[in-house]
């Protein structure tokens, strides 16, 4: 009988024995009523896995977020249920019971938790429950619970993040979970985790976005005080027309930025990463080195082009109007660019499709179109001291945008070249 009940529970059923006995009188002792039982049978129970589950489990692999399973069944039938929803695909998983992890002290279990990528917990308590929660935070690790009974309100209160069932849960579980799923699906866990990813990086890309752009601003600034020339290629109302007028709102489409696909194919970042951390500020640089470089070339090329010596420059010259607008429309149009080049970490925004963002779109319009005020609307020229650019001025910058856009389209290609190739050498 004992063999049979193994082979039920490694097709992944809870196995119930039914028995009866005869009993005289109507309350049988309470103390053996579980005595002198005939066994009638085995009785199979079937809970089929949401077919969504394995596709999550599969992103959470990918993830890099590992999956443990704490259960109360049988250890047959936790193994044969875990390998259905893909949390076990070796041919030797650990499995543990709760009897073995109360014969392993903290070391023991730390060892057991850090050893073993496929681990199975069966036949546990709510204690046992507490106790791993514990060792998963002892080693650095962000834990998150789920669970619908009362006995997991326990570990659920104990970890980083407890994610209680909405609908089949109990009142004790949701109370001492942080979030509650209304439709008990796992793969709504995976779809919050996925989001949650999402937002980060959209603030990291208008991070990106705002902060280049004053590296651009700034340049020109101490390039004309070391070379001599007495006038700023940029003046502070400018500044404020590019930051107030055409940055705001192109860095608010990036924050609604849809998710990139690929936003569950790495690992989770570090816990005390900060947000600006090394690989942004490289990419601030980056992008912003580029606007740098590219404003400076059109504003001195404008200036040595007049044959004017620097000393006979004053604000009125037409020569430093037609200069200092170059500058300001250099920046706008190539904070156009730049939105579009930080509106994916790894994959080509060619890939990611332009037109899948219309908000970035029209809020980089409505910057170029300001900048084509300022230069043209007369009553704008006077309060900005711009002056009418040409058809080949708009031409250079634009040239320059794209030069921008290729630049990072470059970086990508060879960072997704880097981790194709590190991917490939790990297997």
């Amino acid at each position: 009988m004992a063999a049979a009940a193994d082979a039920m529970a490694g097709q992944g059923l809870r196995v119930l024995a039914v028995a009866r006995r005869r009993v005289s009188g109507t309350r049988p002792p309470i103390g053996g009523v579980e005595s002198e039982l005939t066994l009638l049978g085995l009785a199979g129970m079937y809970d089929p896995p949401r077919p969504e589950v394995l596709d999550a489990v599969d992103a959470c692999r990918r993830a890099g977020i590992r999956i443990v399973m704490v259960t109360g069944d049988h250890p047959l039938t936790a193994e044969a249920v875990a390998r259905r929803v893909g949390i076990v695909r070796g041919p030797d998983p650990t499995v543990v019971t709760g009897a073995q992890l109360d014969a392993l002290d903290d070391s023991g279990l730390d060892g057991l938790l850090a050893g073993s990528t496929e681990l199975l917990l069966c036949r546990v308590s709510p204690e046992h429950k507490m106790r791993v929660v514990t060792a998963f935070q002892r080693r650095g690790e962000v834990v998150a619970v789920t669970g619908d009974g009362a006995n997991d309100a326990p570990a659920l209160k104990h970890a980083d993040i407890g994610v209680a069932m909405g609908a089949s849960g109990t009142d004790v579980a949701r109370e001492a979970a942080v979030m509650v799923l209304l439709d008990d699906s796992f793969a709504s866990i995976t779809t919050a985790v996925g989001l949650g990813r999402s937002v980060y990086r959209n603030i990291r890309k208008f991070l990106i976005y705002l902060f280049s752009h004053n590296i651009a601003e700034l340049v020109p600034i101490l390039a004309a005080t070391f070379a001599g020339f007495p006038l700023v290629p940029i003046t502070a109302v400018q500044v404020l027309a590019i930051d107030l007028g055409s940055d705001v709102l192109p860095a608010l489409a990036l924050g609604a930025e849809p998710t990139e696909p690929d936003v569950m194919d790495s690992p989770p970042r570090p816990r005390r990463e900060r947000l600006f951390s090394a690989s942004v500020m490289g990419r601030i640089l980056f992008l912003g080195g580029i606007q740098a470089l590219g404003v400076c070339a059109v504003f001195f090329w404008h200036i040595h082009a007049s044959g004017i010596p620097y000393a006979d420059f004053t604000k009125n010259t037409p020569v430093y109007r037609e200069a200092i607008t170059m500058v300001q429309a250099g920046i706008v149009v190539s904070q156009f660019f730049n939105a579009l080049a930080v509106r994916t970490d790894r994959q080509s925004v060619f890939r990611a499709g332009l037109l899948s963002n219309p908000w970035l779109l029209a809020a980089g319009g409505f910057g170029i179109a300001l900048m084509a005020a300022i230069s043209y609307a007369p009553p704008l020229q006077a309060v900005f001291h711009t002056a009418p650019l040409t058809a080949a001025d708009w031409a250079v910058l634009t040239a320059f945008g794209v030069l921008l856009l290729a630049a990072e389209e470059c970086r990508k290609w060879l960072l997704r070249r880097r981790t194709a190739a590190t991917k490939g050498g790990t297997r």
